[in-house]
């Protein structure tokens, strides 16, 4: 999730764990901070843009080196503060606002190493986009209400229900979720398609729209649907993601660490004698986020060119109206389809 929210969460958890102990802006200043410090790895590079994707949400994310990592964090805040006699409180609100951070990653598509150090394999559910205002805003309202509150009894109970509003709004996600990609199986099915490796992940800022995305040999099947769509059933388009040219330099080291990190659901593609490569997870045809120029396919093994991100993004405006008009059940195809 985007870094704000993060926050958020963190400075929630914290709240909510500390309870009276200690004042409440202490809690969620600690807390908040918590929430930001596994993001702060976007500040490292790699040397690649592929590897500083890879890398991201990595042993920064890790259940384990995070609950261990509260132990001196926790140790500084109640030294900061001189209330070393709640050094155990603060482990557990520290450790619990570090550790949800990952958790709130899972639920979105990037991939996240959670279990880092024993393996770098990247998970993700992808039930949740990585900016949903209604997520976000539960617990903002949550905890301005609670700094606003005249109790303490009162504000632990504002900020307990924001989170209970917040986890709630994760646990429909998932059923949405798993509501579209039964229904998008049966439009498959009922159109002659293949509906072994689908992906469903909700549209930028809601859980009311949701991008659909089926692979089948040289192409991939791209649809939209909208819960107002009802029973309607997924339109999908065919694209061409290149799969023959993949087996061709199934070699190349770059290829392989995508392909891995995005599970398949990937794109490669011969633009002027060089190889470009596209997560289909993030984006949607033609504009996606994380797109790269490998460099020319080189016969008899491959050097190692630093890659090129190609990002491309949907003109912000037409973006937003599609975006509107779709969740209202508006059978439109989205902008730039076809291109």
């Amino acid at each position: 999730m985007d870094s704000v929210t993060q926050i958020l969460l963190g400075a929630s958890v914290s709240v909510a764990v500390m309870g009276r102990r200690t004042a409440l802006w202490k809690s969620a200043v600690w807390g908040g901070v918590a929430g930001l410090l596994p993001d702060l790895d976007v500040l490292l590079d790699h040397g690649d843009p592929i590897l500083n994707m890879i890398r991201h949400r990595a042993e920064t994310h890790s259940l384990l080196l995070l609950a261990l990592f509260a132990l001196p964090m926790a140790w500084v805040a109640s030294r900061i503060h001189r209330q070393p006699q709640l050094y155990g409180p603060w482990c557990w609100a520290l450790m619990l606002a570090l550790v949800t951070h990952p958790l709130l990653d899972l639920m979105t598509i990037y991939g996240t190493q959670v279990f880092q150090p024993f393996t770098d394999e990247a998970y993700g559910l992808g039930s949740i986009f990585i900016i949903d205002p209604v997520y976000s805003l539960a617990l903002l309202i949550g905890l301005l209400a609670a700094f606003c509150a005249k109790t303490m009894g009162k504000a632990l109970t504002i900020n307990g229900w924001g989170l209970v509003l917040s986890s709630a709004y994760l646990a429909w996600s998932a059923l949405g979720q798993a509501w579209v990609m039964h229904h998008a199986r049966q439009s498959l099915q009922a159109q002659g398609l293949p509906s072994q490796q689908l992906l469903v992940t909700p549209a930028p800022l809601s859980t009311l729209l949701w991008r659909v995305v089926a692979l089948d040999g040289e192409r991939f099947h791209e649809g939209f649907y909208a819960l107002m769509d009802g029973a309607r059933p997924v339109r999908f388009v065919a694209y061409e993601r290149g799969a023959a040219l993949a087996a061709q330099n199934a070699e190349h080291p770059q290829i392989q660490r995508l392909a891995r990190f995005t599970d398949g659901f990937y794109k490669v593609a011969d633009q002027n004698g060089r190889l470009v490569i596209t997560d289909l997870r993030m984006g949607q045809e033609p504009a996606y986020v994380f797109s790269f120029d490998i460099g020319p396919p080189l016969q008899g093994g491959y050097s190692h060119p630093v890659a090129q991100q190609q990002s491309r993004r949907l003109e912000l405006r037409a973006g937003l109206k599609w975006l509107g008009q779709r969740i209202m059940g508006q059978d439109l195809p989205p902008p730039g389809a076809g291109r």
